[in-house]
């Protein structure tokens, strides 16, 4: 009877963890799992006790530091504005420390220069330095 109330404990662990994300749950969740598995063989419920404790805190201090590493890395892939930096703009109309516009990836917009005292003229290849809001700072590269 012991072991379907750890597979119970179990089973309400990872639904509460479905809704803090913080994977401590998880790893109780773990050892709640464990000391089912435990209780299955008729042993003392302090035994059933000392293996939830020792898996949980093995998996809080093994597993969850590589499982959020591994959550908290940022993808390979840049998207969005990320993307952009480094390609090369052409200038559409000039551009300097105040304003002016570059075609990029095939549309047209705000830009100014990374220096305030850089000027780029309409045609000149630049390279977008970052995003900032919707207008492109760039750079002569």
């Amino acid at each position: 009877m012991s072991a379907l109330l750890w597979l119970a404990a179990a089973l309400i662990l990872v639904g509460a963890e479905a809704l803090s994300g913080e994977l401590v749950l998880l790893m109780l969740a773990g050892g709640a799992l464990a000391a089912s598995g435990v209780a299955l063989f008729d042993l003392p419920l302090v035994v059933d006790g000392i293996v939830f404790a020792g898996v949980s805190v093995l998996l809080l201090g093994a597993v969850r530091p590589v499982a959020r590493r591994h959550l908290m890395r940022r993808p390979m892939l840049a998207t969005n504005a990320e993307a952009l930096q480094g390609k090369t703009a052409t200038v559409v109309t000039t551009v300097d420390g105040q304003g002016g516009q570059v075609r990029l990836d095939g549309a047209v917009w705000s830009a100014r220069a990374l220096h305030s005292s850089d000027v780029f003229e309409s045609g000149q290849d630049v390279m977008v330095m970052q995003i900032d809001g919707a207008t492109a700072v760039v750079w002569k590269g």
